[in-house]
């Protein structure tokens, strides 16, 4: 079975960028690189705050990626007006609070499953994929199935972050469950969230998972050995994933 594709977040591009609002670095060069390198898809979160990338960033790589364009956003009418002018590839929901450094935790679906249908709606009209960035929770995954998802991307941030084998072990396993969940429900599973060079593996090993999204652990690599070398080093750490081993 072919490894997941690996999809780069160039969020934190921006992000040094916006530091001092001037113009570099860039995050459309950089996705121009991250795709040179072999990377799968670009993918961007545009802030209702616009703390990273801008309205201008999202424009250009409409027009430029060459693989693929994943816009997280929140699920609100400015971004769902913007997303069905501009037609990234795919949307991925996520939920956003201003005060927050990054995203937290994955779309509470349950609790927004007609804002989150309606939307499904329009993107279905333009031709959008839709996906819905939940946490490992069994009713979040029939939830986003119910509101119209095509794809799930599953949080783990809780494993990413985890220390103790036990709490690892742990983690790992309802990150699993949800994924055999979805799969059965026939819908595509992505992952992301925390994920760096040596906790991918057992992630991407899961037969269904068929995309990861990762945007921090390059970016901060490329600091050190340059961008292009940093995603082709990911690419690599997931072609050679080994499963999880329990303790």
């Amino acid at each position: 079975m072919a490894p997941p594709k690996l999809s780069v977040n160039v969020d934190h591009i921006a992000t040094v960028r916006e530091a001092r609002k001037i113009q570099q670095p860039d995050p459309v060069l950089a996705a121009g690189l991250a795709e040179l390198a072999g990377a799968d898809g670009i993918t961007i979160h545009l802030r209702g705050d616009r703390r990273h990338i801008q309205d201008r960033d999202l424009e250009i790589l409409r027009r430029t990626v060459k693989t693929r364009l994943n816009l997280e956003m929140a699920v609100t009418q400015e971004m769902i007006r913007i997303a069905c002018d501009i037609r990234p590839d795919i949307v991925t929901l996520v939920p956003e609070r201003p005060e927050e450094i990054t995203t937290e935790g994955g779309l509470n679906v349950l609790h927004n499953k007609d804002s989150i249908r309606n939307a499904a709606n329009l993107f279905a009209e333009h031709e959008i994929e839709l996906s819905i960035f939940v946490d490992p929770d069994l009713d979040q995954i029939k939830a986003a199935r119910e509101v119209g998802a095509k794809v799930v991307e599953i949080n783990t941030g809780r494993y990413c972050e985890a220390r103790q084998s036990a709490e690892i072990e742990r983690e790992y396993q309802y990150i699993n469950d949800a994924i055999r969940l979805a799969g059965k429900l026939r819908l595509a599973v992505a992952a992301g969230h925390g994920l760096d060079y040596k906790n991918v593996g057992p992630i991407a090993y899961i037969p269904e998972v068929r995309e990861l999204n990762i945007g921090h652990s390059i970016i901060s690599r490329a600091v050190i050995v340059g961008l292009e070398r940093a995603v082709r080093e990911m690419i690599q750490a997931i072609r050679e994933a080994q499963p999880y081993e329990t303790t």
